[in-house]
């Protein structure tokens, strides 16, 4: 179908060549406009081919080295991710959130639905490095914060991954922050902990304990089936397949407002001095930058 679209714009500039027709130019534009497009969403298709690129996401945030200016700065992305969803026409539902003792964050889960959602947001896992003049610092000095950003797909439960009910722990307690009267008075948050891989998920989000639960057992689904899969590309690479520690030397993506404003990919290269838009969502730029480096390596080994 493509190449019929081709052919049919040669044609067309065949005949505009012999004489100028406003009709046939007004099609020829058209055509080369739909063409565009259509090869635009080739690209974008492959670029995110991977098994759960067309999901939706759960987007995990947790703040790393530095205390209450990382809290403050896990909240700054917390926003800068929110809006970039809201930005791209998705749904964003927070499902828990654990605000900081004196600022900020010290976790937050987003669900965000959309097509595509999980496949745009891989580009967005590691460490993120914030540096600053603090507001939190009565001498006005310059800090550094890091926090982490862990993107996962949504899964349904489809029955192939069975979870053994001997294997978690699950303990309900009040809800932390706003979310109402009712939500406050009530043990309606759930934390669900899976013994073996001592992974621990909650949410807080409805007020009915039993979505709540659900809710939660949809991101544990989420983070096995991604946990089993890095378990496998480690063993067959021969890699270790740790986590980076959420500090100096591991971040992905540098924020500077201090001295200078600048935001630059570690993995690209790419930069943006429009600091305060990217920190609004602007981030779609970073997200392409990454998805064509990807594209362009070789396939993994399997």
């Amino acid at each position: 179908m493509l190449k019929a679209g081709v052919d049919d714009l040669e044609a067309s500039a065949e005949l505009l060549q012999d004489a100028a027709d406003p009709a046939l130019q007004e099609e020829f534009d058209a055509g080369c406009l739909s063409l565009s497009q259509r090869l635009g969403r080739m690209d974008f298709t492959r670029m995110l081919n991977g098994p759960y690129d067309r999901h939706g996401a759960l987007l995990n945030i947790k703040p790393g080295a530095g205390g209450t200016e990382s809290q403050d700065w896990a909240l700054m992305l917390l926003r800068m991710y929110t809006r970039w969803a809201e930005r791209r026409g998705f749904a964003v539902t927070q499902l828990e959130i654990q605000p900081g003792e004196e600022a900020g964050i010290k976790s937050a889960t987003l669900q965000i639905d959309g097509d595509w959602a999980f496949g745009l947001l891989r580009s967005e896992k590691g460490v993120h490095r914030l540096v600053r003049i603090s507001p939190f610092d009565s001498q006005s000095r310059r800090h550094t914060s890091f926090a982490s950003a862990e993107p996962l797909p949504q899964l349904e439960d489809d029955g192939e991954l069975v979870i053994d009910d001997k294997d978690l722990r699950i303990d309900v307690f009040r809800a932390s922050g706003a979310g109402g009267q009712h939500v406050n008075r009530t043990e309606s948050a759930v934390r669900i902990t899976h013994l073996p891989t001592g992974i621990v998920v909650q949410c807080q989000n409805d007020r009915s304990q039993g979505k709540n639960k659900e809710s939660a057992m949809g991101v544990l689904r989420s983070k096995l089936v991604v946990l089993a899969e890095e378990e496998r590309r480690a063993k067959m690479d021969g890699i270790t397949g740790e986590r980076q520690d959420i500090s100096f030397g591991s971040q992905v993506r540098n924020y500077v407002l201090y001295p200078y404003q600048q935001v630059k990919d570690t993995r690209t290269d790419l930069e943006s001095s429009q600091t305060q838009a990217v920190l609004d969502g602007d981030i779609d730029a970073f997200i392409e930058a990454y998805l064509k480096q990807r594209s362009q390596e070789p396939p993994a080994r399997v």
